[in-house]
């Protein structure tokens, strides 16, 4: 099953595949809401998912499936290479992460091996998961502090959106800028927005 908010993306992909030795699609998806009904329909092989998708997104679609069908072989297929990306997706159970740039014999390689019970990490990935593993965690409460930063809000606004005292949110800034190894709120947002921590 190839999942993808773009039809010429979901069409091209099917194309590609109906030429590879072995692979027949047998359905495809727009959002990640469309994936858990077809999936439950059709129980493909491999899905292929990509991760930003209206109505729901990847990762949630994944951890959908999974839970009713644990067995599943799930490959993320997407152009977001951040390391939270990566890493909250196999965390979801994820056997594979692809990025869009990847060539199409090496694709057919990776859902061949998943098939077959491997995980498989381009070295791309890989390194962007070992990165991940050497970074300090933000707090849930951080993760906040850091969405409504993406958002432009002064910290009298953070304090006033989600129900904080001012100094509590300066503190969380102070904690969310050490973390993230940054000297100021701007590049806080940026880094962020490349790791894949918040969406812009």
């Amino acid at each position: 099953m190839i999942v993808d908010d773009h039809p010429v993306v979901r069409d091209g992909l099917a194309a590609l595949f109906s030429q590879a030795p072995g692979f027949t699609t047998v359905a495809l998806a727009a959002d990640g809401a469309e994936a858990v009904r077809l999936f439950n329909l059709h129980q493909p092989d491999v899905t292929l998912m990509d991760l930003g998708m209206p109505v729901m997104d990847g990762i949630t679609a994944t951890r959908r499936i999974l839970d009713k069908a644990p067995g599943a072989h799930i490959v993320i297929f997407t152009c977001r290479e951040g390391d939270e990306h990566v890493y909250r997706a196999l965390r979801a159970g994820a056997k594979s992460y692809l990025l869009k740039e990847t060539p199409m014999e090496n694709m057919v390689e990776v859902i061949r091996a998943v098939y077959h019970g491997d995980h498989r990490l381009g070295p791309e990935v890989a390194s962007k998961l070992a990165e991940r593993c050497h970074k300090l965690e933000l707090t849930e409460r951080e993760s906040e502090v850091l969405r409504e930063m993406a958002k432009g809000k002064t910290n009298e606004e953070i304090a006033s959106s989600i129900n904080l005292a001012i100094g509590t949110v300066k503190t969380h800034v102070n904690h969310i800028l050490g973390k993230l190894e940054v000297a100021d709120r701007t590049q806080a947002v940026i880094v962020a927005y490349k790791r894949g921590l918040v969406d812009l």
